[in-house]
């Protein structure tokens, strides 16, 4: 089947439609008055009419997020309403997985740091040692919608009224930073912290130094998620326009975006192979791209599991999870040698 052309971008940041610069961080408007949409969410997946590729196994709830953490091997699945963490060993995901119990939130996960993960729990943040299921809670001024860790033991948290704040390794509140609608998902690529918000389908730079937001681009027609790369590039799926937008932060800049149909959700990067793998919901798939040449090329194109709203991968092995958001299980893909 003919594949639709690429369209690929590379253009100045003040080319594109940029959004407004941030408030100070004494306050403002908390994005009362923005211009917004309703955020995007992932189709509605048909049932399944192809064999998922690899090895399914049972988990029970609907997962609405997903990671890997390569310190402690560990395949990290958050339930739908973020009432349970689910810690299944990489090399044996038939096994029963340790259940963390947690206050129910935001199912939103960033990449792990340092064998830790941070999960959204209503007004806090609750911290999750990956090697023993131990908790901590940090409470947060705002009902948290995202949250990632920094290398300094600190965190960066968005909230649902539109604030980004730091805070340091003891939970105190280092930066505030107001003026989006809503901070949805959060990335890190060196000094530099990013912010997602579906409600101005938006990607922005975060002065956390200054207090404001920085450049601002406009990410398609509905964007819902990012990764990261250690290139230092944001991979964004754009679920509603049907595009995977690719973004350097310094400066902040579109280089590329490409067509992805049938309603592309959740998103993650193999930093071994530099595969950016994609999920489907309209079809029930998850895609593998190639970024290197500056335009992406598909080199994987697999069945997944109904619904498939969470994706993580492991890097060293390039064995992908795929986990579902109708209970459906989580499927295991290995794709090294494909």
């Amino acid at each position: 089947m003919r594949r639709p052309a690429a369209r690929t971008t590379t253009v100045l940041a003040g080319a594109l439609l940029l959004l407004a610069t941030g408030c100070s961080a004494d306050g403002g408007d908390g994005g009362e008055d923005l211009q917004t949409i309703t955020a995007a969410t992932a189709a509605v997946s048909p049932a399944v009419s192809n064999q998922p590729a690899g090895a399914v196994v049972p988990v029970g709830q609907p997962v609405g997020a997903a990671a890997f953490d390569a310190e402690t091997g560990t395949v990290v699945l958050l339930t739908d309403d973020a009432t349970h963490l689910l810690l299944y060993p990489a090399g044996d995901v038939a096994a029963p997985p340790r259940d963390v119990p947690l206050p129910g939130g935001v199912a939103a996960l960033s990449a792990p740091h340092a064998g830790t993960v941070v999960v959204p729990a209503g007004r806090s943040v609750v911290r999750v040692n990956l090697a023993n299921g131990e908790t901590s809670t940090v409470d947060v001024d705002g009902e948290v919608r995202s949250a990632t860790l920094l290398d300094d033991g600190g965190m960066v948290v968005g909230t649902e009224d539109g604030t980004v704040l730091e805070l340091d390794a003891d939970g105190a509140q280092t930066a505030k930073v107001t003026g989006f609608a809503s901070v949805d998902a959060l990335g890190v690529t060196g000094d530099q912290v990013t912010a997602l918000d579906r409600e101005q389908t938006s990607v922005s730079n975060v002065l956390l130094d200054k207090g404001q937001i920085g450049m601002a681009l406009r990410a398609g027609e509905g964007a819902t998620n990012l990764a990261t790369d250690h290139f230092g590039r944001i991979l964004v799926t754009d679920t509603t326009g049907g595009e995977l937008i690719a973004l350097t932060t310094d400066p902040l800049m579109m280089r590329q975006r490409y067509p992805v149909p049938n309603s592309p959700y959740a998103v993650t990067v193999d930093e071994s192979t530099n595969l950016v793998w994609v999920t489907v919901t309209g079809t029930n798939e998850v895609i593998g791209y190639d970024l290197a040449s500056g335009i992406p090329i598909e080199k994987h194109r697999y069945p997944t599991v109904r619904q498939p709203n969470a994706v993580a991968v492991d890097s060293k092995t390039g064995t992908l999870f795929v986990a579902s958001g109708t209970g459906d299980g989580l499927q295991r893909i290995e794709t090294a040698g494909q």
